[in-house]
């Protein structure tokens, strides 16, 4: 009989527990139950048409080979002008680095900077491949806990507090995923201010849902302080915006000091991204936007619907989503544990929703759901678990 003997790191690499949720629930849908799915997190739309067209373009005039691996030129030339109009900043193009997805970007960070003995601060509950890499990379993993009284943003002064000798990265995510949390301006400003005493400490920041904030918030990019651009990792990408999941292009801007590193990763790892999907990228960053609008507009309206209707569930409160397309209630008024509620959530009522946590240990007591969906299967949803509850 075979004997593999993996490496160690196996083992201290997660998962992201949205898709084992996913393939519950197909399971469950193919034995012919109704399942509604407020589990997974990607947008419940198209691809807008005219993307869509310029990937069929580009292969069809014969893009099928290689391209650079930090991106094709006129692609980050693209992003670059695009951070420009949307966030007031200057970035050369040179310093963005384009791959498949947002992940990729986690990876290589973490990978740089993580090691034994070093520490990697990350957001609890927060995007579970944060905490899954920083393990693997053999670094320690530093929680920052997000909370309900304070919107489920961070708090700078938290944040600071916790920085060692050994810190390397501190991680932030703002408009979050999974609770919908977006830290205000004056805590970011603080924290910036603070990092100053620690110029060892470089900062990843996930923005991936920058296009997605309610209710008059604005988006405060780290971009826009050009005190720590010599060690700001800001990541951001197509997934969400523009409904693009499956085409896997993300994109991060890194400091000059970095892009070398990085690049080097891509090549060893991917090589690069293909090309259709590029000439993709630039047509959803250069054309019309009228689409995105329409899409957060939607968000909006269900955003209202989950949270008044999760808020008349007994037991159930939910703070406001200020962000992203996620609602993350607290259920402890139920008397059930987060993965008992996800449990009997999809078991007996056909509602695919995922354990707080499966966000981090600070998750426990939450539930999160994702509004990706019409606005009648949410409520729909939210009558099967009233009656259940």
């Amino acid at each position: 009989m075979t004997q593999l003997k993996l490496a160690g790191g196996m083992s201290r690499l997660g998962t992201e527990s949205a898709f084992v949720v996913l393939a519950r629930a197909g399971k469950l849908a193919a034995e012919g139950r109704d399942i509604i799915n407020l589990g997974i997190g990607q947008p419940d739309f198209r691809t807008p048409e005219h993307i869509v067209e310029a990937g069929i373009k580009a292969l069809q005039d014969g893009h099928h080979g290689y391209t650079p691996a930090n991106g094709l030129p006129k692609l980050r030339e693209a992003v670059a002008a695009d951070l420009n109009r949307r966030h007031g900043v200057e970035v050369n193009p040179d310093h963005v680095v384009v791959q498949p997805g947002g992940k990729p970007t986690m990876f290589f960070a973490c990978l740089m900077f993580g090691e034994p003995g070093a520490e990697i601060m990350y957001p609890n509950p927060g995007f579970p491949i944060y905490e899954s890499v920083i393990k693997y990379s053999g670094a320690t993993p530093v929680p920052i806990a997000l909370r309900e009284e304070n919107g489920f943003a961070f708090s700078a002064e938290e944040v600071l507090g916790q920085i060692t000798e050994k810190t390397r990265l501190i991680i932030i995510n703002s408009p979050a995923n999974p609770t919908g949390g977006v830290t205000p301006r004056a805590e970011i400003d603080k924290l910036v201010a603070g990092l100053m005493e620690h110029p060892q400490v470089a900062l990843m920041s996930d923005e991936i849902y920058s296009n997605m904030l309610y209710g008059g918030r604005e988006h405060v990019s780290l971009l826009q302080y050009p005190e720590i651009r010599d060690r700001l990792i800001m990541l951001d990408g197509w997934s969400k915006t523009y409904a693009m999941t499956g085409w896997r292009l993300g994109y991060a801007v890194w400091p000059e000091s970095l892009v070398d590193h990085v690049t080097r990763l891509c090549i060893n790892d991917h090589s690069c991204v293909n090309a259709a999907t590029q000439f993709a990228g630039i047509a959803a960053l250069d054309g019309p936007q009228d689409e995105v609008t329409r899409m957060v507009a939607e968000f909006d309206r269900r955003r209202q619907v989950i949270v008044e209707g999760l808020n008349a569930l007994p037991g159930v409160r939910c703070a406001d989503c200020a962000g992203a397309f996620y609602a993350f209630p607290n259920i402890e008024g139920t008397g059930l544990t987060a993965m008992q509620a996800q449990d009997r959530f999809l078991d007996e009522a056909g509602v695919a929703t995922v354990a707080g946590t499966s966000f981090g240990a600070h998750g426990e007591g939450y539930l999160r759901f994702s509004y990706a969906n019409s606005t009648e299967n949410i409520q729909e949803a939210l009558r099967r678990i009233r009656d259940l509850l």
